[in-house]
């Protein structure tokens, strides 16, 4: 068995888990360079990092997760 094996599978079966892990990598690294500290200060920094998902990018995650876009 290669180390892309299970890679290859899990897409077959979870299609969109990729698109949802990269949204949420990005949103982990654009919380983490705000270093918010308080719970208030992370809800700020929380609703100024999703401003900068474009609305294209937001689109293409909730249609690759699988939702209607009608």
């Amino acid at each position: 068995m290669t180390p892309h094996h299970g890679a290859s599978r899990r897409w077959k079966q979870e299609p969109s888990t990729p698109s949802i892990e990269m949204a949420s990598s990005k949103l982990k690294a654009l919380i983490r360079k705000a270093a918010a500290r308080t719970c208030d200060d992370l809800w700020a920094a929380l609703g100024r990092v999703c401003e900068l998902f474009s609305e294209e990018e937001r689109f293409n995650h909730f249609q690759a997760a699988g939702y209607r876009t009608d």
